[in-house]
């Protein structure tokens, strides 16, 4: 996730040993289990859901098994990843927060970037935010003096957890606009948002997948979105400083990661059909559908030396916004 203009993404690739053509026939015939480190229904889960199709064709075949091990805004699934066999059949569907967010987060001192290698950078996306309906108001202006009107912390904001991007998210556009709200933390995307379509909750920074869906069928209201550009799918919905809130960019991407130490070979053969997979054309039209971009095309080295320069910014930031666990 790149915040305040920032654009930091991550590196290195960890060595590994050498494996036989037999023992990789073997693995490649065991399925694969892609663990999404959320809840069902939530922005990465349908994405994965999606990706994993192309994935098993681009592997030959191979089978792709997406689970969803939700809790600690990723951290639970996302370490579980970490400590399965390294033998390449068990990868994290991760978000960015996952591995630059939450190990400053996390009281368990486990850093996702030590034990979990990067395999490929699969989307990069930005958030939208929006709003229960019912509220009286239709734009960026007009939701924050609806919010001032208010007693302080009356309105809320959902998320996928502490630390998660929706947090995040929620906590940066609080200080930009000086509006104090209450933070109500989900063990997903999906849960987080049917309550504010509920009316339990105002609002929610989402990823695009599930949040044009439900604002297209009118149970949620877009205000906003908070990249640099308008997202296709919603031409209408201005960017935060088309709305009036310059300075803020908040963006993020999807990537495969394994656990440290799988074979080279097997990495490579990973890299490749996650790449292949990424780059059809039903992968494709399905992101610009759901408001996601392709990924960058570089090596998946490069893309983790990226990555460790946004945990670099995040451990900073995060001391200066003062953020710990709920």
């Amino acid at each position: 996730m790149t915040l305040i203009r920032r654009r930091a993404l991550a590196a290195g690739v960890l060595a590994a040993p050498f494996v036989n053509a037999g023992t990789a026939r073997a693995q490649a015939s065991r399925p694969i289990v892609l663990v999404v480190p959320y809840a069902p229904g939530g922005g990465t889960d349908l994405t994965a859901r999606e990706f994993a199709h192309t994935f098993s064709e681009a592997l030959g075949g191979q089978t792709v098994i997406v689970e969803n091990r939700g809790g600690a805004a990723g951290h639970i699934g996302s370490v579980g990843v970490s400590r399965a066999r390294p033998d390449g059949n068990t990868l994290l569907f991760a978000v960015s927060t996952n591995l630059v967010v939450n190990p400053h987060m996390q009281r368990d001192g486990i850093d996702l970037l030590q034990v979990l290698a990067p395999v490929a950078q699969i989307t990069s996306y930005q958030y939208v935010l929006v709003i229960d309906p019912r509220l009286p108001v239709n734009t960026l202006q007009e939701l924050i003096a609806y919010a001032r009107s208010k007693p302080k912390g009356e309105l809320t904001y959902s998320s996928g957890g502490v630390g998660n991007a929706n947090h995040l998210a929620g906590v940066l556009f609080s200080d930009a606009v000086r509006i104090e709200m209450e933070h109500v933390p989900y063990r997903g995307t999906g849960p987080a948002l049917l309550d504010v379509v509920a009316g339990r909750i105002t609002m929610n920074f989402s990823s695009p997948p599930p949040a044009i869906q439900l604002a297209r069928e009118g149970r949620l209201r877009a205000i906003a979105v908070t990249g640099d550009n308008r997202i296709g799918t919603l031409p209408e919905i201005p960017t935060l400083a088309q709305a009036g809130l310059p300075g803020v960019s908040i963006t993020g991407w999807h990537g495969i990661f394994a656990p440290a130490g799988v074979p080279a070979d097997q990495m490579d053969r990973l890299e490749r059909a996650a790449r292949q997979a990424a780059a059809t054309q039903r992968f494709a039209g399905r992101l610009e559908q759901d408001g996601l971009e392709p990924s960058p095309v570089r090596p998946r080295a490069e893309w983790f030396n990226a990555v460790r320069e946004e945990h670099g910014f995040w451990a900073r930031k995060i001391r200066e916004l003062d953020l710990k666990l709920e």
